[in-house]
């Protein structure tokens, strides 16, 4: 099977996916940013790429167009643990094949790989309700993320997120068993 270069800065999700990949009878090129991406890429011929869309230093997104670049006719899948509508467009528009948000799966990646270009908006319902979370899911998923980035700090986080502190220890203790 065609080599995949993977491209995530978080290692335990990287080494799970190569894993995976390679189970699967799947050479993997592993790269935990931009630079190790583009040296490899460099080096060799990319015709199936994973991106992560948020790490340290360069973006997803510029990972991306810079693949393009190299390979144009590669095929690229963007992960990432945080949905949105505008990054979902902006990396359709720049030549990525699907946008998936983590977690996610080998065999899900590799389906956005096997699909048709033609048949990338024409998922199955089913599929696309699994691959969806829930609008409840992607609120706990931004909070959590943003109190770790505030260091655990309830007051800071609440007013990063502009809500009233109380409201934001009733949302924590509506999901304790994620903390």
């Amino acid at each position: 099977m065609t080599p995949i270069l993977l491209v995530d800065d978080d290692d335990r999700f990287r080494d799970r996916l190569a894993r995976a990949f390679t189970e699967r009878g799947i050479e993997v090129w592993p790269a935990p940013d931009r630079d190790a991406a583009i040296a490899i890429a460099s080096q060799r011929k990319i015709e199936r790429a994973i991106v992560d869309l948020r790490m340290p230093g360069a973006h997803g997104l510029r990972v991306l167009r810079e693949l393009l670049e190299l390979h144009p006719d590669a095929s690229v899948v963007i992960l990432t643990g945080f949905f949105s509508i505008a990054t979902t467009v902006d990396a359709i528009r720049l030549g990525a094949r699907d946008y998936l948000v983590k977690p996610c799966d080998a065999d899900r990646i590799l389906s956005a790989f096997e699909r048709e270009a033609g048949e990338a908006g024409e998922a199955d319902e089913d599929a696309l309700q699994l691959a969806t979370p829930s609008l409840a899911r992607i609120e706990w998923e931004h909070i959590e993320r943003v109190l770790r980035e505030c260091g655990g700090n309830i007051s800071k986080a609440a007013r990063v997120l502009g809500i009233h502190r109380r409201t934001l220890q009733y949302k924590l203790s509506k999901f304790p068993q994620a903390r």
